[in-house]
């Protein structure tokens, strides 16, 4: 029998960051702890498995919140900053368990090659610094983590193609704008789906709550949670009391299971 997922929102907020550095903003000034969000990221757990999706500028804070002493692997998106800036910080886990397994497709491990040189280098290699098990993935193959198989979910960000994930009943989209009928098809029948959800208003490369709303409406999972949110979304009180009863805030600690 397959054993359940626990996910763990580890972050839930936008690039920036809640608060933002310098913002007078009211949310930027709320004492609600769910009003205060790290850069997106979840914790994937299963049995003895933990499976993170990205490595934000937060990724050291939100390891030591999550008490995560072991990393199975890494699942990236995409290679925007705040997706992976915290690559770094996988040092303990390499230390003591040896090479880290991170999937990703080809363009990001290009990106990461460029930003984090010193960790893919084969000759002259400085001691203290972590070694990856690059696994490249596409858009059209299924690939394994561990026991579970992912099903990748290809979605536009503005003009960059993001990867999301399916494992099993979740699925998991964050910096998506648009998606293709053959794309969406791969998603329906989950029983939860987190999906991101930028602020009220239209954005360019993020679908608004309006748009997130209108597709999980369309996949109709049994559960939804907004995550990559940033503080002109409005208070986290507020703004969920107006959500559908089926469609949650995510907020950063929260852990589900599926």
């Amino acid at each position: 029998m397959s054993k359940p997922l626990t996910v763990t929102f580890l972050g839930t907020g936008t690039s920036q960051g809640i608060p933002v550095i310098g913002s007078e903003h009211p949310v930027c000034k709320s004492e609600d702890p769910k009003d205060k969000r790290l850069r997106v990221s979840v914790l994937i757990s299963w049995g003895q498995f933990n499976y993170v999706i990205d490595t934000g500028p937060d990724f050291r804070a939100q390891m030591l919140e999550a008490k995560c002493t072991k990393l199975d692997g890494i699942l990236f998106t995409h290679e925007h900053n705040d997706h992976i800036a915290g690559l770094d910080d996988i040092r303990p886990y390499f230390f003591r368990q040896g090479d880290i397994r991170a999937f990703a497709h080809k363009r990001v491990f290009d990106s990461l090659k460029n930003r984090f040189d010193y960790i893919f280098v084969t000759e002259n290699k400085y001691p203290g610094a972590p070694t990856l098990k690059e696994i490249e993935i596409d858009k059209s193959t299924p690939f394994k983590i561990s026991d579970k198989l992912v099903i990748p979910i290809e979605v536009m960000h503005n003009r960059m193609p993001v990867l999301g994930f399916r494992i099993e009943d979740f699925t998991y989209i964050t910096d998506a704008k648009t998606i293709t009928k053959e794309e969406l098809a791969k998603i329906k029948g989950t029983k939860v789906l987190v999906l991101n959800a930028l602020r009220q208003e239209a954005h360019y490369s993020h679908f608004n709550l309006e748009e997130a709303l209108d597709l999980i409406k369309t996949i109709a999972p049994d559960r939804a949670y907004l995550t990559h949110i940033s503080h002109l979304m409005g208070f986290h009180e507020e703004v969920q009391k107006s959500l559908p009863k089926n469609v949650f805030l995510a907020y950063d600690g929260l852990q589900i299971t599926i």
